[in-house]
């Protein structure tokens, strides 16, 4: 269920960089080739999808730098969240970045994921989603054109390369925090289903 306005949620400031440690030699030369391949799984559940078919083809042409498609979340470094969430959908989502191997990133479509969009208030839609997951970045624009979604793809990268995504680390260090919006949320967080019980 969605919250409600008695349902305050306690903010705490989890995008500080305290969870930057100082990176090895390897590491950061980890992150320079980490950059330069990105696979990513897109979770589409809004109308920012209709924008990923021309940046794929030949026009923009992820490809060329260095971003490509996955089909499972354990092979994906990026999840595009391209819309707005349901409740329901939350719940699969968070599902999905859980399987996801570290380091991973997050990475939400136009204001849906930011704040509800044109749902904004509807009680079935999650209107923060840096409430339940760490985003990574925000690609502006209610559809963002391909020019937007090429643009916050390096600008993604440029984050990798730098060592400054760390919405994975940001969620280990505040899982707790975390976990407790999701329930809050959601009631519980496991999927059941005939697939995953």
């Amino acid at each position: 269920m969605a919250l409600n306005e008695n349902e305050k949620i306690n903010e705490i400031d989890v995008n500080e960089l305290d969870c930057r440690d100082t990176l090895t030699f390897w590491e950061k030369f980890g992150n320079i080739f980490r950059s330069k391949s990105i696979w990513m799984l897109h979770y589409c559940t809004g109308c920012g999808a209709m924008e990923l078919p021309p940046t794929m083809t030949s026009r923009f042409d992820m490809e060329r730098i260095g971003m490509a498609p996955m089909a499972t979340p354990r092979q994906a470094d990026v999840l595009l969240v391209t819309g707005y969430l349901s409740v329901k959908t939350l719940r699969r989502v968070i599902y999905t970045y859980e399987q996801m191997q570290n380091p991973k990133y997050l990475v939400g479509f136009g204001s849906c994921t930011l704040n509800g969009g044109v749902y904004y208030d509807s009680y079935a839609v999650i209107s923060r989603l840096d409430y339940y997951l760490p985003v990574d970045l925000y690609i502006a624009g209610c559809m963002p054109r391909p020019e937007a979604v090429m643009s916050g793809f390096k600008k993604l990268m440029d984050m990798i390369k730098k060592g400054d995504a760390l919405g994975w680390k940001r969620y280990q260090k505040y899982y707790d925090w975390y976990k407790a919006n999701q329930v809050r949320a959601l009631g519980e967080v496991y999927v059941k289903d005939e697939f995953h019980e």
